[in-house]
């Protein structure tokens, strides 16, 4: 295979924007009190490497079960909290031996999961979303700046109904869509215009071909992708599913000799190895890379998230997904189907969508991996670097939040539209209601990508050792 070639076969291949490594964010629960411990918390809590807290999760899930209510990982304390809600007592002593802090909180999981699905049935509007937050032992709800009028006042009167101690609501100042664009990376042709997406990472299908994951919405979107904006396609789509449980795409390789490695390209000529599928954590420090914007960093702030997309096939419609890691991690359109990874080389998740930009942040979400690959029978990893990893047996923390499926169907992602910029109301009660201002315009359909600078004055320290482009 030619090298132009082989370049579209690392994963997250195109690294056109910044690539500067940011260092992770402390972030030690604002609900921590003066002895580290959340207020409730109980146990002799012991020190916990990020990499080892979603064994030490899996292990409580099995322990706790129905009393297990959501967890996240502290990291300016380096320790798993971990919400129980009613349990057996001595069931409850083993957690606490266990080396988590343990506290009881008033939700069990299951009570969240019922919230969801009235939440689903009564307030799936284009422009919102919500997830189980494990620091506060609630739903946090989102509204983003396209939410006003009778939208919001329905969507507050939802919240409401839940009560105060099961949901609070918020205020997005962007607009939530796929991030997908017109211009660079991985490109495609639908309806007159040119589709960019970003690649997420090398896998083996079940057949033995060699493919590459990416975002849902880019499959539906076209069937045919290139490395290049004009080149022929180099690849064809095998399956996709977006909306409903999921936003994943299986692309296989056209030239069944591609040797794929398994690794992130993170620009300036380096590269992550990518080793294994892990679940995400809350609180876990991530790293995106993306087409459009480049390598940047954040926290997982949610886990089984559902956003609701407006439709960019129905006029007025929505596009839900469920199953879906909420993070702070910046992106923008173009970035779609890139991958989340942890700094060791773990595979989490693919861009899914989100609101606002690398400006001023704001929400992203991402597909798990670990979801996508046993719904294709794909293998993580492929020829070249790298080890193949399966799913692997982790479990992540937090407990479920999203609810309801719907069928697959094709949503053209083209270009992005551009922010409302409503004002948002004014929050009461449980609503924590910031203004709202509008949201840069999404790609409109050419070939805009920006160029990106070189990595320089970061630090390589605590981060995985990272190679030469291959």
């Amino acid at each position: 295979m030619p090298r132009r070639k082989a370049a579209m076969a690392a994963a997250g291949v195109a690294a056109l924007g910044a690539a500067a490594f940011l260092l992770p964010r402390a972030s030690a629960s604002q609900e921590a009190g003066d002895d580290g411990r959340a207020p409730g918390a109980t146990g002799a809590a012991r020190t916990l490497r990020a990499t080892d807290a979603p064994d030490l999760d899996a292990r409580l899930r099995r322990l706790l079960g129905d009393a297990f209510a959501g967890s996240y990982y502290d990291s300016g304390r380096q320790r798993l909290v971990v919400n129980v809600a009613g349990g057996d007592g001595d069931v409850i002593g083993q957690a606490k031996k266990s080396g988590a802090v343990v506290r009881q909180v008033a939700n069990s999981a299951a009570e969240l999961r019922a919230a969801t699905r009235t939440l689903r049935a009564e307030a799936a509007i284009p422009g919102t979303s919500w997830a189980v937050d494990p620091h506060t032992g609630k739903i946090l709800v989102t509204a983003d700046s396209t939410v006003t009028g009778a939208r919001w006042d329905r969507l507050r009167s939802a919240v409401r109904g839940l009560g105060s101690g099961t949901a609070t609501l918020q205020k997005s100042a962007g607009t939530f869509r796929p991030f997908a664009s017109g211009g660079d990376a991985l490109f495609s042709r639908a309806q007159g215009g040119s589709v960019r997406c970003s690649l997420g990472f090398n896998v083996t299908a079940a057949d033995g071909t060699p493919a590459f994951l990416t975002a849902g919405h880019c499959g539906v979107a076209a069937g045919e992708w290139s490395d290049t904006e004009t080149g022929e396609p180099t690849a064809t789509v095998d399956r996709a599913t977006f909306p409903g449980q999921g936003d994943f795409s299986l692309v296989t390789y056209d030239d069944p000799g591609t040797r794929a490695p398994s690794e992130v390209d993170i620009g300036d000529g380096r590269t992550v190895p990518i080793g294994r599928a892990a679940e995400a954590t809350v609180g876990q420090a991530v790293l995106r890379m993306g087409s459009t914007t480049g390598l940047h960093d954040g926290r997982v702030t949610g886990l089984d998230a559902t956003v609701n997309f407006r439709s960019e096939t129905d006029p007025g419609g929505v596009d839900t997904v469920t199953g879906l890691i909420q993070t702070d991690v910046c992106a923008e359109p173009g970035d779609s189907g890139g991958p989340l990874f942890t700094q060791d080389g773990g595979a989490l998740g693919l861009t899914s969508g989100g609101s606002g930009d690398c400006t001023g942040g704001g929400e992203t979400f991402f597909q798990p991996v670990t979801t996508a690959l046993r719904a294709t029978g794909a293998t993580l990893g492929g020829g070249g670097t790298g080890d193949q990893a399966g799913t692997g047996d982790q479990s992540g923390a937090g407990s479920d939040s999203g609810s309801g499926s719907g069928a697959d169907s094709p949503s053209d992602s083209g270009a992005s539209p551009s922010g409302s910029g409503a004002n948002s109301p004014s929050g009461s009660g449980d609503e924590a209601g910031a203004g709202a201002g509008g949201d840069p315009a999404g790609g409109d359909g050419d070939s805009s990508a920006p160029s990106g600078a070189s990595r320089s004055g970061a630090a390589d320290d605590g981060w995985p050792a990272l190679t030469g482009k291959r």
